[in-house]
């Protein structure tokens, strides 16, 4: 059975930084993601990443703050967040998928196959 653990989560102020992880020690996916969800908003694609070739992917509003990466030692994947903001705000939630992720669906929370409980990050003013 497949559990994703999100870890990391927590309360920092705007302009700090996180590190979020998420691993499953039994399977190794080829597609992984970071996805957030506000209250009252629709849950959104953060960042992407296909493990076969490294390619990595972004949404333009974390651009230049925040990277995605994946230690395939430990199986786990992370999501480093640094000069973060109030609307940063959120659950964020690891997702996985069997295939192969591109940028035109990388977003897109209905391909993966596989959902974390999700971890809360709250930046303050």
């Amino acid at each position: 059975q497949v559990q994703l653990v999100e870890s990391g989560g927590g309360s920092v102020q705007a302009g700090g930084s996180l590190i979020l992880s998420c691993a499953d020690s039994r399977y190794t996916f080829s597609s992984m993601a970071w996805f957030r969800q506000a209250p009252g908003k629709q849950r959104e694609g953060v960042a992407g990443i296909y493990r076969g070739v490294g390619s990595t992917y972004y949404a333009d509003f974390v651009k230049g703050r925040f990277t995605i990466s994946l230690d395939n030692a430990k199986n786990t994947l992370y999501l480093h967040m640094n000069s973060l903001k109030p609307e940063d705000t959120a659950m964020y939630y690891c997702a996985a998928r069997l295939g192969v992720i591109h940028g035109g669906i990388w977003a897109m929370s209905n391909e993966y196959d596989y959902w974390g409980q999700g971890t809360q990050v709250t930046v303050s003013s």
